[in-house]
C-alpha cells in the first residue's frame, strides 16, 4: 500500500486558498486583466529614479548585508524578489520571478499566521 504525502503543508494550503479567493475577487471586480509587462533592466522603478536592474542589484546587496548582520526581514526578501522581477525582460524568466514573488509573499503570510497563532495561545 502506497501512502501519499500532501504536496504542501496545511499552512501553505490555507494561504493558497486565500490567494485563490483574492484572485476570484479580482476577476469579479475587474474581469480578465491583460496589460503590458512593463519590465526590463532599463525601466525606471517608480519612486526610485533608477533603472530596474540597478534597483534589483541594490536590493540583493541590501538583503545580503542584512542577512550577514543578522537583521534580515521579510521586507528585504520580498523587495529583492519583486525588483528582480521588475528587471526581467524575458517573459519566461519574468514568469519564474513572479512565481518566486508569489511564493515569498505566501511564505511571509504563513509566518504571520504562525506568529498570530502563537500569540493567541500565549
Amino acid at each position: 500500500m502506497t501512502t501519499t504525502q500532501p504536496i504542501v503543508s496545511q499552512h501553505t494550503a490555507a494561504i493558497l486558498t486565500r490567494i485563490a479567493a483574492e484572485r476570484a475577487r479580482q476577476d469579479a471586480l475587474w474581469g480578465e486583466q491583460n496589460h503590458p509587462d512593463g519590465t526590463g533592466p532599463d525601466i525606471d522603478v517608480t519612486g526610485l529614479s533608477r533603472r530596474a536592474a540597478d534597483a534589483a542589484h541594490a536590493a540583493r546587496f541590501t538583503t545580503e548585508i542584512a542577512r550577514a548582520e543578522g537583521r534580515l526581514t521579510w521586507l528585504h526578501i520580498l523587495r529583492e524578489e519583486v525588483y528582480e522581477g521588475f528587471a526581467e525582460a524575458d517573459t519566461a524568466d519574468l514568469a519564474e520571478e513572479l512565481i518566486q514573488v508569489a511564493a515569498t509573499a505566501a511564505c511571509w503570510a504563513e509566518a504571520i499566521d504562525r506568529r498570530n497563532a502563537t500569540a493567541d495561545v500565549g
